[in-house]
């Protein structure tokens, strides 16, 4: 049985200790000690990392009351040693989790949901709850999560006797076999956990909930607590400057600046849509129908032009228009239409001829190929 001194000390980083096992996995190594700061992958938080001595340790799980480093090199059996532990990213872990017992305990007291889902990752953390929540309700159980962390209360840890928890009202996710270990946040949740936590809530440091969709008949929230939530602001802010730079606004006006530079643009969309429509009919005033195929072959048609400048050709008397928009380099956008031919299988030939794609009606095909334009007008001049 390993000692589990994060249990006794969640902020401890690093303890003495010795190898008791060593076994090769692979291209690592498996290590076991009589005692470890690393808590184990478990409770939907992964592992810590760090070293033992100087050797690197990229995860921890437990088996049998165990708990086995997986390490980047062997450490003899009987080595006294220095487990150590990346501390920075165990307080963000503890920060989070203590976060999500806050938060879970809030909704479960106002909406009896449960958290039927927890995974902490290495940069986001997320919680499922059981029933829908409104996106108003949301931002009052932040609101109260970060008033849990202004008044910095301290955490209680406990191991109930069977008999205390037959009458103890605790949330819990799984079923539990052995000790339950008690998480308890006065006033705010009491919660069966195996997890390390901060000492007080005003360690969290801060609670922002980022995103929520909708789940399997729930919700899903992101959170970010304490360092992240604070890094997430930094990127934020830093967005919201560039954009009100760029937009000449202020800061608190970018959404409104956003909005009417996207209402402009939608208006000049309209304006080049129009005048792109007149320069087609314009141009197609000074294509010459010829017999068989009419081809136009032009590297500045866009969006909608190739099949407009196809179906005026068409209104001129063309007996088949084909409009190809790019160049030899890069390929061909192509559509052909016909009021009297099937174009379907000019389209398959230059397909194959090409390594093209597309299809379409008997009327009128599309697609693109590569070729260059002298080779596809002389597989055009081959007719329909």
């Amino acid at each position: 049985m390993t000692e589990k001194v994060f249990y006794q000390d969640s902020h401890k980083v690093s303890c003495e200790a010795e190898v008791l096992a060593c076994e090769p996995k692979g291209t690592q190594y498996l290590i076991a000690l009589d005692r470890t700061v690393f808590f184990p992958e478990g409770g939907g938080q992964y592992a810590d990392t760090g070293w033992i001595g100087e050797v690197r340790v990229t995860d921890a799980h437990e088996k049998e009351g165990v708990i086995w480093h997986t390490a980047e090199a062997a450490v003899p059996v009987g080595t006294k040693v220095t487990a150590r532990i990346d501390w920075e990213e165990r307080f963000e872990k503890m920060q989070q989790h203590t976060g999500e017992h806050i938060v879970s305990g809030l909704v479960h007291e106002r909406f009896g949901y449960h958290n039927v889902g927890f995974h902490l990752g290495s940069d986001y953390c997320t919680m499922d709850f059981d029933g829908p929540i409104s996106r108003e309700a949301l931002k009052e159980i932040e609101w109260e999560a970060n008033c849990a962390v202004w008044q910095n209360i301290p955490l209680e840890t406990s191991y109930p006797s069977k008999e205390e928890l037959e009458t103890l009202h605790y949330r819990s996710k799984i079923e539990i076999e052995g000790q339950v270990r008690i998480i308890t946040v006065p006033g705010y949740d009491v919660c069966a956990c195996c997890a390390p936590h901060v000492n007080t809530t005003g360690e969290i440091g801060m609670v922002k909930l980022v995103q929520m969709i909708h789940y399997k008949g729930g919700e899903r929230i992101t959170m970010l607590c304490g360092a992240r939530a604070l890094r997430d602001y930094d990127r934020k802010d830093e967005n919201i400057k560039k954009i009100s730079s760029l937009l000449c606004v202020k800061e608190y006006e970018a959404a409104e600046g956003t909005k009417k530079l996207k209402e402009e643009q939608t208006q000049w969309k309209g304006k080049v849509s129009q005048l792109s429509q007149k320069l087609v009919a314009y141009q197609a005033q000074e294509i010459p129908v010829e017999e068989g195929i009419t081809a136009v072959f032009d590297s500045e048609l866009t969006g909608n032009s190739p099949r407009e400048l196809m179906n005026v050709l068409l209104q001129k008397g063309a007996e088949a228009a084909a409009v190809f928009a790019g160049n030899d380099v890069d390929g061909y956008r192509y559509v052909i239409g016909s009021k009297t031919k099937d174009v379907r299988a000019l389209c398959r030939r230059l397909n194959e001829v090409f390594s093209g794609r597309g299809g379409g009606k008997p009327e009128m095909v599309q697609g693109s190929l590569l070729g260059t334009q002298e080779k596809i007008r002389i597989e055009l001049e081959k007719g329909i």
